[in-house]
């Protein structure tokens, strides 16, 4: 991917596109991926970078959803297992099966939740990941060495799947590039227009604000795609300043901590809290993440602040379900998103599904809502198809069910270490680490990233600022708070000799990730 191909595309007087698409996120890249695929030719904008947002910030869980299912919804449960099986068919590389342990405490939890854990099984069918199975108190002992013992029954072990989200959306982006669309990141829409033409058939227009360039232009397309995700509304406002509010902001927060946690390949999921949610402990690039909360908030916002009383609540229940003794100084890291939840009936937003819903305005404004990391591909299918019918596009089938992504490679060498994010990717971004013998050095002792990887990220994955490569090229932000500050100074001035910044940009870069940083640094005073 280049920005400035990318850029330089939105010059062209006059031009009509078949698919415009709004948003970077999961359900965005999936809609362009998807359009682009069938032929259409496909521009997406985003204002920000890709997976800025909701996107990068999840639970990095590719799932069916056990809550879902203990609330009835199976028909979300039994698509989003099928979609995971996709996933890991179509990128090996980012999405790994991992076996987790549901920790009981008597008899009758053990013979719930094990009942439970099968109809899961039987739900995926054969794209099923592994086949649950009841563990006695030694079992469980011996998966979750760190587990607390005190009134421990037993246990039930399952297997789900994991990802790396904001790398699967740079693979989702290079995929769609790959097959002819035209992507461009930190590009703001400012306006919606709404254009007949002379054949009588009604076109949309936007005007793109490119903010690295300053340029505004406008774009034509037969359709325009909504999929701004917790900024829905916000758009659907744009086109109908009296479109009444579909979406309801949820912040789920999550605490970031060592292996010595949880030094295990296998995840725990805590059933049932407090606040009748559920919690994870997963093992992650070799950090262990606890979350998620679920705190309805007033709106959407590009960084959101955890708040002191999710922190709390996180580390009351860690100290609840560990044995080793936990404090705010044992954080690395904290980051928090806003689910996208469509509001369909007043209620506690822990009771709203993920499930999608797709609007069209009387304008012809195509939104989708809602949804999930996990059922993007069928999301994006699914707006597609509602897309062609609104554009008056010839009608082509979907293909991404057996799409192979970007990086796709079922073997990988055991030494690959991080870079089997990369995928078949992995030995040229080792060759653009050893083209200079400072580009092989690490961002920082705590962090296993090389300056190389910076090279990569600039030169083939449109990052842009130092935020971009620090919190969703690598994930040095969500890993290690603190190791990222630090890396920052000397990545903006790599990142400064690679895009032409001169030094008071480079300053600007480092200040402006510091502020973002803030807000993942376990001792801020949180809102």
């Amino acid at each position: 991917m280049d920005r400035a191909t990318s850029a330089a595309a939105l010059a062209r007087p006059g031009h009509v596109w078949d698919v415009l698409v709004i948003g970077g996120g999961a359900t965005g890249l999936g809609v362009a991926l998807d359009a682009a695929s069938r032929g259409y030719e496909t521009l997406l904008v985003e204002q920000s970078d890709f997976a800025k947002a909701t996107s990068s910030r999840s639970t990095k869980l590719v799932h069916g959803g056990v809550r879902y299912l203990e609330q009835g919804d199976l028909r979300l449960v039994t698509e989003a297992l099928r979609e995971r099986g996709r996933l890991l068919r179509n990128a090996p590389h980012l999405v790994v099966k991992r076996p987790f342990v549901v920790p009981t405490h008597g008899w009758w939890g053990r013979l719930y939740y094990g009942i439970g854990l099968k109809l899961y099984d039987r739900l995926a069918g054969e794209l099923g990941f592994g086949r649950s199975v009841m563990l006695d108190r030694e079992a469980v002992i011996e998966r979750l060495p760190t587990v607390r013992r005190e009134g421990l029954h037993g246990g039930v072990l399952y297997y789900d799947g994991q990802f790396d989200d904001a790398r699967l959306a740079i693979a989702l982006a290079r995929t769609a590039a790959a097959r002819g669309a035209t992507l461009l990141n930190h590009a703001r829409v400012t306006h919606l227009l709404h254009t007949p033409t002379e054949d009588g058939r009604r076109l949309f227009g936007v005007d793109v604000h490119d903010l690295e360039s300053g340029y505004t232009r406008a774009q034509r397309a037969r359709v325009v795609i909504n999929a701004t995700g917790i900024f829905a509304d916000e758009l659907r406002r744009m086109d109908d300043a009296s479109a009444p509010p579909r979406m309801a902001a949820s912040q789920g927060t999550h605490l970031v901590f060592d292996r010595d946690l949880l030094p295990s390949d296998t995840a725990m999921l805590v059933p049932k809290t407090s606040d009748g949610r559920v919690i994870f402990a997963v093992p992650w690039h070799d950090r262990v993440l606890v979350g998620t909360t679920d705190t309805p908030i007033d709106g959407p916002r590009l960084e959101p602040m955890a708040l002191e009383a999710e922190v709390e609540f996180i580390l009351e229940h860690v100290r609840r379900y560990f044995a080793p003794e936990v404090t705010r100084a044992d954080v690395r890291s904290v980051f928090c998103g806003i689910r996208p939840l469509v509001r369909r009936h007043a209620g506690d937003t822990k009771k709203l599904s993920r499930t999608h819903e797709i609007i069209v305005s009387d304008t012809g404004l195509v939104s989708i809502l809602g949804g999930k990391w996990t059922t993007y591909r069928e999301m994006a299918q699914d707006t597609v198809d509602r897309a062609i019918e609104v554009g008056e596009l010839d009608p082509r089938p979907c293909v991404t069910a057996e799409l192979r992504l970007h990086g796709h490679a079922d073997a990988l060498d055991a030494d690959a270490g991080h870079f089997a994010i990369y995928g078949s990717d992995h030995p040229a971004v080792l060759a653009t680490c050893a083209e200079r013998p400072a580009w092989n050095d690490r961002l920082h002792p705590r962090l296993p990233y090389r300056f190389g990887e910076v090279v990569w990220a600039c030169r083939h994955e449109m990052a842009r600022t130092v935020d971009d490569v620090l919190a969703r090229r690598t994930r040095a932000l969500v890993l290690d708070a603190e190791a990222a500050v630090e890396a920052a100074p000397p990545v903006a001035a790599l990142m400064g000799e690679l895009l032409g910044w001169d030094e008071a940009r480079v300053e600007e870069e480092v200040e402006a990730f510091g502020a973002i940083a803030d807000r993942y640094r376990a001792g801020t005073a949180f809102g």
